[in-house]
């Protein structure tokens, strides 16, 4: 049984951290404050200037943005979770949670793009490409997502600790690798990739705030 509301004030700050940092991160790129610029620019294009220079990483790391940490590719992670959970263990609320949470971080994702409209880096000579608004990073956020998501639940059941350390790594290779790649292959600003990290957090605390959420004080059963 978990505490009450009352016991539990580190969810709900965490929380509040990530809003907070998300909203003035928006409102600086949003605004095109000037210090931020400038090291976006600085940062892209020194990463620009490798990815030209070594042709080799660059496409390793091409195939690991289009193909393995995807947003599609996680996705269909999601997915093929939700049904696991349903098909194994009757799990249909943990499942229709998992699901629907995807999915508004999808569409908060697409329409904070809408909203800010800030142009992609542009290059002379680029080594991918990528379209609609830079932030947040899809892919980052996406990952943030998903593998948040997945991550809390294998801690919320008790896994094995070989399990929750693999799952850990796995989990955390795929959030900061996907972010590098975005602008190693100089597809985004690197504020675009910190923005995807913590509105992705968001969304994760929001959503298992949610998940644990009772009036009568009584905890879900572990999925």
């Amino acid at each position: 049984m978990r505490p009450p509301p009352s016991d539990r004030p580190a969810p709900l700050l965490a929380t509040a951290v990530l809003a907070l940092s998300s909203a003035l991160l928006l409102a600086l790129v949003a605004g095109e404050w000037p210090p931020l610029v400038a090291v976006d620019e600085n940062i892209a294009d020194a990463a620009h200037r490798w990815a030209v220079a070594d042709h080799g990483t660059t496409q390793v790391l091409r195939v690991l943005t289009d193909w393995v940490w995807d947003p599609l590719t996680m996705r269909l992670l999601c997915a093929a979770v939700a049904v696991w959970l349903v098909w194994r263990r009757s799990a249909w609320w943990t499942a229709l949670w998992l699901a629907l949470t995807c999915s508004l971080g999808t569409i908060a994702q697409q329409s904070l793009k809408t909203a800010v409209g800030r142009p992609r880096p542009v290059w002379p000579d680029p080594v991918d490409s990528a379209h609609y608004a830079a932030f947040p990073s899809g892919h980052t956020m996406t990952a943030t997502v998903v593998c948040g998501l997945l991550l809390w639940l294998l801690h919320r059941r008790g896994t094995r600790r070989a399990i929750w350390r693999t799952a850990l790594a796995a989990a955390g290779v795929s959030v900061v690798g996907v972010g590098l790649t975005r602008v190693w292959l100089g597809v985004h600003w690197p504020s675009d990739v910190l923005g995807g990290w913590l509105l992705g957090a968001l969304v994760v605390a929001l959503a298992v705030l949610a998940y644990e959420w009772e009036p009568d004080g009584r905890g879900r059963p572990h999925p």
